[in-house]
Order: C-alpha cells, then structure tokens, then sequence
C-alpha cells in the first residue's frame, strides 16, 4: 500500500460513456518523488424523496467528539497539486493565499524542494492551513504546528485497506490530538474491483464503519458539453455522502473538475460555480479544485489548470479567486449549518411535493436545487442555487415566511442584511441567480 495519496486523481476506470483515462505514471512518480523529499525534512435529476433526513435532526457529533478528534474551524476551499517548484516558493504560498484557497494538501516540491519547516512557517504567515504527507515514519515524527491541520493518508483506497487504514487514523489521533487524518474515496463510478465492494454504498458504509474518519471525502467529476451531462450523477454522488455524514456527525468534502482532460471539457466560470455551490447545497463543508498545478504527462497535454505546468496563471486562477472571496464570506455562516433536505425543482415539477419540507413553498418555473438547513441558532437556512450553468435564472420565490423577515449571507462582505428584490416593480419576489450560482438565505425559527 502507498502511504501517500496517489496523485493522479481521475485514475479509476471509468465506464464508456466516460472513456478510460491512461497515461499517468510518469508524472506521479516525480510529483511524488518530490513530496517524499519534502515529508522527509521531518523525517521526520435527484428529489427529495430520495433523500433520506432522518439523521438531519441530530446535533453535530463535532460538538461532543473527543479532544482527539479533528474539528473542522472553517469552510475547507483547497486544490490537488501544489506548486511543483522549488523557485520563489513563498511567492508561491502567496499567490495562493491570493486566490482565497483556505488550505493545501501536500507541500510545494522540485528538484531541491524548500525545507518542510519553512513551507509551514509561510503558510501560517498567509493564514493556510496544510495537509502534509504521511511519509511512513513513526506518526510522532511528523510535522506538527499551528498550520497543521492533519495529514493526508491515503487517495481512493480498496476497501481490503480499511483495517490499515483505521489503524493509521487511530495512530494519528494518539500522537496528534485534534489533527485530521486524511483519506479521499473514490468516486460512485468505480468499479467493484477498485471500491473492493459490489456497490458504491457499501463502499462507503464500510468506510464509514471500519475507518471512522473525522472527514468524508471523494472526488468526482461531471462531464459538460454537448451530449454529455454528468450533472444529476454528480447529485447522486453527493447525496450518498451527505447522508452518510450526517448519520456520523461529520463533514463531508468532495473534489471537482477544473481542468481539460481525457473527454472532460475545459470548465467556464459558470461550471465551475455549478459544481460548488452545487456540493454546498449538499451540505458539503469542503470544496476542492482539480488541479491547482498543472500535472506534466501524457494524460494532460493541454494543461489548462489554474497553473501552468511552468506556473503561470490560467483564466482559472482569477476565476478561482473570484468564487473563492464569496466562499470565505459565505464560510463562517456554511459552517453553522446543518443539511435537513435537498430538494430538485425542474421547469415541470415546481410543485407542492418537490417543495416539501422547505422554506421554500413556491418558486416560478425553471430548474433549481434548493438546500434547506438548520443554523446552529435554531435559524433555518435556504442555498437556493441556478442548477443551469448556460444561463442566469430570475425566479420569482415565496418562502413561509414574509419577505420582511428573510436575510440573506451578502457574499461580498459576509454579513447578513434583508433580502432584495431584484425586480420590485414586478409581483413577488425577484431574485436574480447567475448561471450556477447560488444564493444563501437565513430564515427565523419554525
């Protein structure tokens, strides 16, 4: 078993209307190679109906884990790849403090990587939070400190691995209280010879129960363009970890596509959001961007992340910073609620039952993922996001209560203020939702 995650990260097969992804084995062995040198410093559509919010109810588990177990203190907006150099490399922390990022996974390496210690030592000056490799060596040799936020294990393990796996996670909290121990999972369209399950549910179920993670994790990346849209597989995914985070009382994070590869189309701005806010409807507290460095090798030739293999900056990394400031602001309030329905609105079905159970009780035709939550207040919250990423929406909504008495998270500055109308001389009221995006509400108790 690798003791570092497996940098290529779309290396599941993938079934044919997906087409198989090759080509990866030359560029992970250098880009691991390198973050080995740097461990070793230390040598150290979907509906509500289907569902299930049973477990919504519950209060956070968090609130009353022991000192041992990881808490997560903020909206986790982080990447795969960092910076594979070894030039101005605190240049490069800042560049991606920048951008908005809240944490890295793994360490900037190259040929003669920077110290570990100083790699932390920036990320700390720039407000990161960092999950460093787990090398192998004895837990109480890894690095720790105020920019630790745990380390990364392991990347889309077979379900054989489970018992190794807890064992690490249980090593990790003995030695490191209150540190994450890191693992991602596969995503739904895997195989049953890579998940080492029949299903992908049992899967995650054991995962769930032979693992105990602090953290959910997968990466799964929905297909955009003509004759192909991933969009509702996408939900599928995510419907799965919600449920499955909130019967545990832990969040879920999941990775998206940022980038051209295989028959994966070059993401707008637009499809970019549509993936976010789409996993923040979910429930998710954590959003991750594939990649951030460009990997080299066969299976990216176009490149096209949100840098460069040769580190300049792509139309993605100004996009990123974009969506990323309104997810800072956005975070404190995201991280306060929990998920207690998702609800599918499409252009025919905006009826009373696709409503049910939302603060929402009506809402004009057009295609919609509503997100319904209960703030740590006793608030309830509404994420009502465009589940279009071709075209803004302007939806005329009614919730339970009168307009007057709904705020809304202003994702400009993070404070909460009345809602606005967005066409006041029309009946109702108009909110305005460019494509993918989604808009966060605040409701009084019911």
């Amino acid at each position: 078993m690798k003791s570092l995650p497996s940098i290529a990260r779309p290396s599941i097969a993938i079934p044919p209307d997906r087409a198989r992804i090759t080509g990866r084995s030359v560029w992970r062995g250098r880009v691991l190679a390198a973050v080995v040198a740097v461990a070793a410093d230390f040598s150290t559509g979907v509906f509500a109906a289907d569902l299930p919010s049973s477990g919504a109810s519950k209060p956070p588990a968090a609130a009353v884990r022991s000192p041992a177990r990881f808490v997560q203190d903020r909206l986790a907006i982080g990447f795969w790849v960092a910076p594979q150099t070894d030039q101005n490399v605190e240049a490069r922390y800042a560049e991606i403090a920048e951008a908005n990022f809240t944490f890295v996974i793994g360490l900037c390496g190259g040929a003669h990587p920077v110290p570990a210690r100083q790699q932390l030592a920036w990320c700390e000056n720039y407000g990161l939070k960092a999950l460093v490799p787990f090398d192998g060596n004895a837990v109480d040799q890894l690095p720790d400190g105020p920019a630790v936020w745990g380390y990364s294990i392991m990347d889309e393990p077979n379900a054989k691995l489970f018992p190794e796996l807890r064992q690490k996670v249980d090593a990790v909290r003995q030695a490191r209280p209150g540190k994450l121990a890191y693992i991602n999972l596969f995503p739904d369209y895997a195989t049953p010879d890579q998940l080492g399950t029949p299903t992908y549910a049992e899967h995650v179920r054991r995962f769930m129960a032979e693992v105990q993670p602090d953290v959910l994790s997968m990466d799964h990346y929905p297909r955009f363009g003509p004759g192909a849209d991933g969009r509702d597989n996408y939900c599928r995914n995510l419907a799965v970890l919600r449920d499955d985070s909130l019967a545990a009382g832990i969040p879920f994070w999941n990775f998206f596509n940022t980038m051209p590869y295989g028959p994966h189309t070059d993401p707008t701005e637009a499809q970019l959001r549509w993936q976010i806010f789409t996993s923040l409807t979910y429930g998710a507290k954590g959003v991750m961007y594939f990649c951030y460095w460009t990997p080299r090798g066969d299976e990216f030739p176009k490149g096209g992340a949100i840098l460069t293999a040769d580190g300049r900056r792509t139309r993605h990394y100004d996009e990123a910073k974009r969506i990323n400031a309104g997810l800072k602001n956005l975070g404190p309030t995201l991280m306060q609620l929990t998920s207690v329905g998702v609800h599918r609105v499409k252009a025919k079905n905006a009826t009373p039952d696709a409503l049910a159970g939302s603060p929402v009780q009506a809402i004009s035709e057009g295609d919609y993922l509503i997100g319904s939550f209960r703030h740590a207040d006793g608030r309830r919250a509404v994420l009502l996001s465009n589940y279009e990423f071709a075209y803004s929406a302007w939806p005329t909504v009614s919730f339970d209560v009168d307009a007057a008495q709904v705020l809304e998270v202003d994702p400009k500055t993070g404070r909460t203020q009345p809602v606005r109308d967005d066409s006041p001389d029309m009946p109702g009221l108009q909110l305005s939702l460019d494509a993918g995006e989604g808009r966060l509400f605040l409701l009084p108790a019911k």
